[in-house]
């Protein structure tokens, strides 16, 4: 079983800028599509963005502001998140964009405030 492990997030003022990290444990390159996902306190968990054969796709909140990449020697993806807005604060966790997923890693967590 392929182990998530997230990192990148911390404390942001609004405008600023983040790039979170997804680091899998054993090899993601035939996992088609791969995703961003974001919980709030008190709302579900949402994707924000995904990459399918490089072809990326983003929620409508945060489509211009953040950046989806993947490497694929290093079965790692990144999300290059900029002009951060207090609601984009949640916990970010990566997995699989699509119903057969890994155990979901412990997640990063981003805060945007003054």
């Amino acid at each position: 079983q392929v182990q998530l492990v997230e990192s990148g997030g911390g404390l942001v003022q609004p405008g600023g800028s983040l790039t979170l990290a997804c680091v899998a444990s054993g090899s993601i390159f035939n996992i088609n599509a791969m995703g961003w996902y974001r919980q709030a306190p008190g709302k579900q968990r949402e994707l924000v963005a995904s990459v399918n054969r490089a072809v990326p796709d983003y929620a409508a909140s945060v489509k211009g502001r953040f950046t989806i990449s993947r490497d694929y020697a290093k079965d790692t993806m990144y999300l290059q998140m900029n002009s951060l807005k207090p609601d984009d604060t949640a916990v970010y966790y990566c997995n699989v964009a699509g119903l057969r997923k890994f155990d979901w890693g412990p997640g990063t967590r981003v805060t945007v405030s003054s």
